[in-house]
């Protein structure tokens, strides 16, 4: 007991959550529902929805991994879905590297070769010139410290002499440059073995100034630079003293010697990596439904590379471009085909509620539905007998379709069917065998739960599901050529079980749905037929008279509504609670007054019309607050239409000419709208109907059927039934429905030979008096007003004769044993 108080504080948290989650969700309902931006509300949930199924989609139908490796085992058999083109890799970096070896290398071929030699050696004759002038005396250490920055090599003590002695220093100079120029004039290399090697592959030369030098005959004449030096160390040079001092001055010059052609490694790099880009990719096609790899193998390293080649393709920039056309496609398949049903089928009309469970559904079912692949592909290694692509016939595709036909109607439905089966399509990679399987299992099961008044009817339909599915799925087998094998024992099993799970997906969901959105179902509407219900129970109690006329009207609604084929089940519960706006002031009509003193007597006519209108407001909101239902609310609204109140409308007509005043008849009418629907329709004929047989003195079957066809044709040259789909056969089967139902309520009986209670006098002449908001009578000319007359009944047999002894101990001794 000491928990007890926690329980209850814990459950009355849930509930107020609850009720508080209900009420928000009711707000955001009524907000998306509000006439001033119904417009803008679809344009915005239809984008939206467009925008989730695209995201959706957009992966096509497999939920895999990008990342393949050599070695790695498949987990299921991978097909292409569409042609791809992939690169040979090991044959397009053969080509790459073979066109990178063939390129040509690069080699400098420098002009400016000769002229630093030159300038070298007259640095050093400038210098001893310089030295000479002034008469300075250095030693040989001074001079090779003079002379090695210059000539950059080391001096042995006798090339310095020889610089030292030249004699005619501009003779030397001259005849220095003139043979170290006519050197220069062929090409001198670093290594004239790699020269030749490369002249074989191909050799470009440039200047210093970076420019191609175009001389076919380069990679013919070349020399080596120990060649040349052998050369030079062999000069003899004029304007010098002794053939010694040339000899040294020949050695120096053969040390400084510089190659003028020689090898640019950055150069020749470039143009092999511009050579090896220039190759393009080698390309192999892999055609659409090519097997890749089967579930079980080990991938190997040339299907990991066509594997991974065509994931990169999903996710490369072409997948923005799908996304887009996705988006497109999506848009279109929604909105052209609810603009044809709009304009062409006459009960598609959802309100902005429907569209909004729709879009939630759709979304919804495809996120459950691709949910449904993940788990298919990563169950596939366990069962490997299994056909990957047989697992689509487990997908309980008309689940959503008989949701749609329960709470709207079957136009919906269809369409929805026809809009759904293409985007599976889209999403089973334009599987024709999903789109057909989807979109037959979809109709046949939203056909099955019209008028669904239990849930024995959804497992029904569920079977019937079954039942085409595995038609079809045979089909599809056979036409494969493989209906004799292990997997069509596999497919007959998915066939059969996706109807029973769509079944079970409704008939889950749709307490759900009734909850949260406020539906009215058929099997709700069996709920509310109890007449236990606590608002029916306060109308018995606070208006007797009206309740006991709304279940008469509901029993002449029911048999219409069978005659016809309309639904009798919404029919009799709209019947039942057409009324309940009475509730809050019933002692304004007849039936409910007994014997006490008609208000309206004290009212004035116009006040009197607005109080009989008044009920159907009270009576649409109250079906609000309680949740009974769109439907049942708008039979509340239209079971008058827009009739006139023609008693009080000829009272206030009365006073007004008598005062020379003018009444408007529009004043005195119900604002209606007209009845709707059939159900709409049977309602105001049975309420018209029932209130005036009351009225009927010695109701004979000729007279009954005389009332009912004036009522009847009168409501017709009102012309309240314009806007249902009532036909005069229809009106023919509710005439002879209600003449049967009222035969059977007003049927005679045989006086008993006592008289069943105690009175004295006469036969009195007792004056009716009838006021009510739809008791119309056939005196009146109008049965859709609202009118009060007075009309006497037969004349009472005569119960006056003095009773028996023994009367009252009879009744002394009623229920005794």
């Amino acid at each position: 007991m000491p928990d007890q108080p926690v329980d209850n504080q814990g459950q009355n948290t849930l509930t107020h959550l609850t009720k508080l989650g209900s009420n928000l969700l009711d707000l955001i309902v009524r907000r998306f529902s509000d006439p001033r931006t119904a417009r803008r509300n679809r344009f915005i949930l239809l984008f939206t929805t467009t925008l989730l199924l695209t995201i959706i989609l957009l992966p096509g139908q497999r939920f895999r991994s990008a990342e393949f490796k050599p070695g790695d085992i498949a987990t299921s058999d991978i097909r292409a879905a569409q042609d791809f083109l992939v690169e040979d890799r090991p044959l397009t970096e053969q080509r790459r590297k073979e066109a990178g070896n063939n390129a040509p290398v690069v080699y400098n071929l420098s002009d400016r070769v000769p002229s630093i030699i030159i300038g070298k050696l007259e640095q050093v004759v400038g210098a001893v010139r310089k030295e000479r002038t002034a008469k300075s005396q250095k030693n040989t250490e001074e001079w090779r410290a003079l002379f090695l920055p210059l000539l950059d090599t080391e001096l042995s003590e006798a090339e310095i002499r020889a610089f030292t002695r030249i004699a005619a220093d501009r003779v030397f100079l001259a005849d220095a440059g003139r043979m170290v120029n006519e050197l220069y004039r062929r090409r001198i290399v670093l290594d004239g073995k790699a020269f030749q090697t490369d002249t074989r592959r191909g050799v470009e030369f440039i200047d210093d100034n970076g420019r191609l030098v175009e001389d076919s005959d380069a990679t013919i004449d070349f020399t080596e630079i120990r060649e040349a030096r052998k050369l030079v160390a062999s000069w003899q040079f004029s304007g010098l003293n002794d053939r010694a001092d040339g000899n040294a001055i020949a050695r120096v010059i053969a040390r400084i010697l510089l190659p003028n052609l020689f090898y640019n490694r950055e150069a020749s790099e470039a143009r092999a990596k511009a050579a090896m880009e220039a190759v393009r990719p080698v390309l192999f096609k892999v055609q659409r439904g090519e097997m890749i790899v089967r579930v079980g193998e080990r991938i190997s390293p040339e299907q990991a590379h066509k594997l991974q080649t065509i994931f990169q393709e999903n996710n490369s920039g072409n997948r923005y471009y799908s996304a887009v056309g996705i988006f497109a496609l999506i848009l279109v398949l929604f909105y052209f085909p609810y603009r044809f049903a709009l304009k062409n089928i006459r009960k598609f009309n959802p309100t902005n509620k429907d569209i909004l469970i729709i879009s939630l559904l759709v979304t919804g079912s495809f996120l459950l539905f691709k949910i449904a692949l993940l788990i298919a592909h990563n169950i596939g290694p366990v069962f490997p007998d299994i056909d990957i692509n047989s697992f689509f016939y487990l997908f309980p595709f008309a689940a959503g379709p008989m949701i749609v036909r329960i709470f709207i109607n079957s136009e919906v439905a269809l369409v929805y069917c026809a809009i759904l089966a293409p985007l599976l399509g889209i999403m089973f990679d334009s599987n024709m065998s999903v789109v057909i399987y989807a979109l037959l299992g979809s109709i046949v099961g939203a056909h099955g739960v019209r008028q669904c008044s239990d849930r024995s009817t959804i497992y029904t339909a569920g079977l019937k599901v079954s039942v085409v599915n595995l038609a079809m799925a045979l089909a599809f087998q056979t036409s494969s050529a493989t209906v004799f094998s292990m997997q069509t024992v596999y497919v007959v099993f998915f066939a059969l079980v996706s109807g029973v799970l769509s079944a079970g997906l409704v008939s889950g969901f749709i307490p759900l749905i009734e909850t949260l959105f406020h539906y009215t179902t058929d099997i709700k509407l069996l709920e509310l037929a109890n007449l236990n219900s606590p608002m029916l129970r306060d109308l018995m109690v606070r208006a007797p008279g009206t309740y006991h006329h709304s279940v008469v009207v509901g029993n002449l609604v029911e048999s219409a509504a069978e005659a016809i084929n309309a639904n009798p089940l919404l029919a009799r519960v709209s019947a039942y609670y057409h009324d309940i706006g009475k509730i809050s002031k019933p002692l304004y009509f007849i039936e409910n007054l007994g014997g006490e003193e008609n208000r309206h007597d004290k009212l004035t006519p116009s006040m009197s019309a607005l109080i009989l209108i008044s009920h159907i407001k009270e009576g649409s909101e109250m079906a609000r607050e309680r949740h009974l239902g769109q439907p049942i609310m708008d039979i509340i609204r239209q079971h008058h239409g827009t009739g006139l109140i023609k008693f009080f409308y000829d009272r206030a007509k009365t006073q007004a000419e008598a005062n020379g005043q003018t009444v408007e008849e529009q004043d005195f009418r119900y604002p209606g709208p007209k009845p709707q629907t059939r159900e709409a329709g049977i309602v105001m004929l049975a309420d018209c109907v029932e209130a005036a047989s009351r009225t009927l003195v010695n109701p004979t079957p000729d007279r009954i059927q005389g009332m009912v066809q004036k009522i009847i044709n009168n409501i017709f040259m009102d012309g309240q039934l314009e806007e249902c789909e009532l036909t005069l056969k229809n009106l023919h089967e509710i005439a002879k429905s209600f003449n049967r139902i009222l035969n059977g309520i007003f049927h005679h009986r045989i006086d008993y030979p006592e008289p069943v209670y105690k009175g004295g006098g006469g036969s009195k002449k007792v004056e009716h008096k009838t006021i009510s908001g739809e008791h119309a009578k056939p005196g009146n000319g109008d049965a859709t007003s609202a009118d009060t007359t007075e009309q006497p009944p037969a004349a009472a047999p005569d119960h006056g004769a003095p009773a028996k002894k023994g009367g009252g101990e009879d009744l002394k001794r009623l229920g005794m044993s």
